[in-house]
């Protein structure tokens, strides 16, 4: 784990312009000492990673990354003996993921990529040789994690790695018959495809998405809508059509139930973000900038300026241009 935060901090620092002196003036620690810990060679403390927290507003993420003496021993003894894995641990596995999915929401991925994926290896490494009542919550775990790996390449339009990541999530979460974990991997299929200029792979691959069995209903929505612009931009414009139509029944239910823990981000104030790409495929422009506009606006301020939502800004000032 020191080696993972030694890793993240020194990319974090680079992103923001902060050199290692710069940051320990900063943040009032010895430029020895941060040295040592941004080179692996001595543990941080907490005390520390929450300065830098502070410094990098990532919002304690960064210091979420580190394991409390008792979880780290619990992991270590797991990754020693996995078939005798304990809930204990998967809480702690659970616990470092959702640490590095807030980062993302504040940091380049080129930042963070390296950790995620060996963090991501662990866990799946583990998974192998566990045993026991415990073993589908680490599948569970393993899933998201391999998924959010795959998200984050394919961010980085590393897209051969992505697509391999995608595909495995997929398998794990079938393994363990969980749908919305399933649903979310090939989400991110979709995501990848839309970046890569392919509507074919858009609307094929948000459209198994929404009718994955087990999808949350919040899921399938935001799916629906995006499967009807990659067909809207196909020119299927009647079945773009219906597929908004569909996902427009599903708006009460979804705005029924919290949206599922692994897609934590699908408000409906998100989806407004969806509904605003199929009216830009559709050629709905004042919509199109209405929903996105809305969309943004009501995402929490600290989602505001998430690298994620740039392809949305992107959307808008399209919109915008046509309108």
């Amino acid at each position: 784990m020191r080696d993972d935060f030694a890793d993240l901090a020194r990319r974090l620092l680079h992103e923001n312009g902060y050199s290692m002196k710069a940051a320990a003036r900063a943040t009032n620690y010895d430029p020895a000492y941060l040295s040592r810990v941004l080179s692996g060679k001595q543990g941080p403390s907490l005390k520390l990673a929450e300065a830098l927290d502070d410094l990098l507003g990532t919002g304690g993420a960064l210091a979420d990354t580190l394991l409390d003496p008792d979880d780290d021993s619990r992991v270590s003894r797991s990754v020693e003996n996995p078939s005798r894995l304990d809930a204990g641990t998967v809480d702690a596995l659970a616990g470092l993921l959702a640490a590095y999915r807030r980062l993302d929401d504040t940091a380049q991925p080129k930042s963070i990529i390296p950790a995620t994926l060996v963090q991501m290896k662990e866990v799946t490494r583990l998974l192998k040789g566990a045993r026991g009542p415990h073993r589908d919550q680490l599948a569970a775990v393993a899933s998201e994690f391999v998924q959010f790996g795959g998200w984050m390449l394919a961010q980085d339009r590393q897209d051969t790695r992505a697509i391999k990541l995608l595909n495995s999530a997929v398998e794990l979460a079938d393994e363990i018959r969980d749908g919305t974990l399933a649903a979310q991997a090939l989400n991110f299929k979709g995501y990848l495809a839309r970046q890569q200029g392919r509507p074919e792979g858009v609307a094929r691959w948000y459209a198994a998405a929404a009718f994955t069995p087990g999808a949350h209903p919040a899921q399938r929505l935001g799916d629906m809508l995006q499967a009807a612009a990659g067909m809207a931009e196909l020119g299927e414009r009647d079945d773009a059509l219906r597929m908004v139509e569909n996902a427009e029944r599903l708006t009460d239910a979804a705005a029924a139930l919290p949206p599922p823990e692994t897609a934590y981000w699908l408000t409906p104030e998100f989806n407004r973000l969806n509904m605003g790409l199929a009216n830009l495929g559709l050629g709905r422009y004042a919509d199109a900038v209405d929903h996105i506009t809305a969309g943004l606006e009501g995402l929490p301020p600290e989602l505001q300026s998430a690298p994620w939502t740039w392809e949305h800004r992107d959307a808008l000032k399209r919109a915008l241009a046509a309108r």
